[in-house]
Parts: C-alpha cells; sequence; structure tokens
C-alpha cells in the first residue's frame, strides 16, 4: 500500500487526492495547505486524513511514501526538492519548475535517489490523444502537414504563470507524446495581456517542425466561449480531436488532396473525399490513468510516460517562446533535443 500526501488543496489539489486514493493500492494519509479554508473542506471531504496547514511537516512525516504537489508555480522546486531529499516519491503539477535549470536540479536530485519524479501533464493519459499518437505512428495520417490546435475560455486567470505555461504547455505536451521524433526546430510566438499587472492571457505560438510540417496553438484566457478543438493534417488522413465533444472526441477523416503530374494547377490537384470514423475509446478520466501509472512506476520502477525528462523539454522550449513572445514574435531557432 502507497502511503500518499497531497500538498495543495486549492484548485487542482482535491482532483489529484480524488484519483491518488485507490483501493488496495494506495491510502490518502495526509492533506497540506496554507490556507485555513481549504482545510476545513479538506476535513469535511476526508475525515479520517491528517489535515496540516505546514508542507514541511507533512513532507518529513515517516508514514508517508509519495507527495503530490499542487502549489503554485514558485513553490514547486523547493518543495519538490525537499519531498525527493526526504525520499518521497514526487508527482507535481505542471509546469514543473519556472526554470530549466531548476527542473535539471529535480531530475538529477530524483534520479541519485531511484525516487519516482512524474510531472502532471494530464491530457498524454487521456485515451483520445493515446489513439491519436497510436494512429500517426501506426502510419495511418502520413506524413504529418500541421498541427492547428484552439484552447480558450473565459479564465482562469492565473497570476503565478502566463497563458502560455497554463493553457499552452497542454497543447505541448501532448505534441511532445505524439510526435516523438518530430521534436521542433523553432518557435515564434505573438502575446498580450489586458489586465495590467497581470502576465500575458492571449497568445498565438508557430512552432516550425521537420520536413516543413507546423504546429500553430492559439491559447485565450478571454473568450466568451469554451473551445478545445485540435486539427491534424496528413497525406493520408486527417484528425479532428475536440475534446468537448460529448460523445466523439475524435474523428479521423480519409479526405485529403492528391497530385498528378500536369502543368495546370487545378488539374493537377484532386480530393479525396473519403468516410470519417470515430474509434471507440475506452472510458477513463485521464487523471485516473495517470494517478495508476503513478502507482506503477513507484512499485515497479518504470520510467513515468511524463517524467522530469520530457518536462525539461517543455520548460526549455517555454522559455525560448517568452523570449520569442517579449520580443513580439522573433523567430527563435532551437537547438537540437531541446524542443517538444
Amino acid at each position: 500500500m502507497i502511503r500518499i500526501a497531497v500538498v495543495g488543496f486549492g484548485y487542482w489539489g482535491p482532483n489529484l487526492a480524488r484519483n491518488l486514493l485507490i483501493p488496495d493500492r494506495s491510502e490518502l494519509v495526509a492533506i497540506c495547505d496554507t490556507d485555513s479554508k481549504q482545510t476545513h473542506v479538506a476535513g469535511t471531504l476526508y475525515p479520517n486524513v491528517r489535515i496540516s496547514g505546514s508542507a514541511e511537516e507533512t513532507i518529513e512525516a515517516t508514514d508517508v511514501d509519495a507527495i503530490a504537489l499542487a502549489t503554485p508555480a514558485q513553490s514547486h522546486f523547493e518543495l519538490a526538492l525537499a519531498a525527493l531529499k526526504a525520499g518521497k516519491h514526487v508527482l507535481i503539477s505542471k509546469p514543473m519548475t519556472e526554470t530549466s535549470e531548476q527542473a535539471a536540479k529535480l531530475i538529477e536530485e530524483a534520479n541519485r535517489r531511484g525516487l519516482v519524479l512524474l510531472v502532471d501533464h494530464t491530457f498524454v493519459y487521456s485515451n483520445a490523444v493515446r489513439q491519436v499518437r497510436a494512429s500517426i505512428r501506426s502510419g495511418e495520417i502520413g506524413d504529418l502537414y500541421y498541427y492547428d490546435s484552439i484552447r480558450a475560455n473565459l479564465g482562469r486567470f492565473r497570476s503565478d504563470v502566463s497563458v502560455l505555461w497554463d493553457l499552452a504547455l497542454h497543447d505541448l505536451s501532448i505534441l511532445d507524446y505524439v510526435l516523438d521524433d518530430a521534436r521542433p526546430l523553432g518557435v515564434s510566438v505573438i502575446g498580450a495581456t489586458h489586465v495590467a499587472g497581470s502576465p500575458e492571457n492571449l497568445a498565438f505560438i508557430t512552432l516550425f517542425l521537420p520536413k516543413g510540417a507546423l504546429a500553430h496553438i492559439n491559447v485565450n484566457w478571454l473568450a466568451p466561449v469554451k473551445l478545445r478543438q485540435t486539427l491534424i493534417a496528413g497525406s493520408g488522413k486527417m484528425i479532428v480531436y475536440d475534446e468537448l465533444h460529448p460523445s466523439e472526441k475524435l474523428r479521423i477523416y480519409d479526405r485529403g488532396v492528391e497530385l498528378a503530374h500536369s502543368d495546370d494547377v487545378e488539374r493537377r490537384i484532386g480530393y479525396r473525399l473519403g468516410d470519417m470514423t470515430a474509434p471507440r475509446l475506452t472510458t477513463g478520466e485521464a487523471l485516473a490513468n495517470e494517478a495508476a501509472h503513478f502507482l506503477d512506476c513507484i512499485e515497479t520502477g518504470a520510467k513515468p510516460v511524463t517524467g522530469g525528462t520530457e518536462a525539461l523539454r517543455l520548460i526549455k522550449l517555454l522559455e525560448s517562446a517568452t523570449v520569442s513572445m517579449r520580443q513580439r514574435g522573433r523567430l527563435i531557432e532551437l537547438p537540437a533535443g531541446t524542443g517538444c
């Protein structure tokens, strides 16, 4: 039985607590938050769990095997490092750290102590994204042409990170997972803030991928409706991934263009209008899949799908993207291995 403590019980902590409590596999032994209102909520939901206002005491507790961190981004490094030094496995909400240097130190500490360090890139564990990866890797999609995503809603405005480090990180982690052999070669970002004194709440990200492929990501905290839709086009088939669709989150279209030998452009391009299929996806919450994977890694020593190495790549990419955004979209070339 793996004994788990959740540190941070605000927006995301309750979700982690709910999913990490797996019968016959794990036990939730402690919840910590510095806000008395949140500890009251935690005590009401989990009356048999130890409630604390001290992260240090929770991390040092001898009856805790693993720590799940859901605190503001600026606290991630110090708390995660303390947990690793205390011999605890760590699941940490995204972004893992504020800098790539901090991320590298956490990876080194986890490796040195033989501990699991898993970063909560939740969508990687969704059954729809897993199917996207399978379709791409099988060759069904053909050569990738583009990845075009919009992730928008009204809020939630964050004071600790920009929309790049919050919403865009979801799509960057998905790209890193489904296109693991096509790391970005360059990035250009335009962003803006509409609330004085707060981080950017709107950004348009362009990633230049190998073989002329492009990825475009539109993230926005200031939209009238909630949108979570991605188009992926290849030389073979095309994918529509709509996270909010009630029944068909994933649709695969056998549609595209076919080129013939001709000097006339219009005659040279033919259109293939084939069938649409909606793969049957297994049920299950992405965060539940991630929680089970975290326990698997602790029990077997397996490498996490979204471990420190993967998170470090994304943080390096976000650092370059932030530089580009602050310089009004200047193209930043990405050294080999530092992109998605």
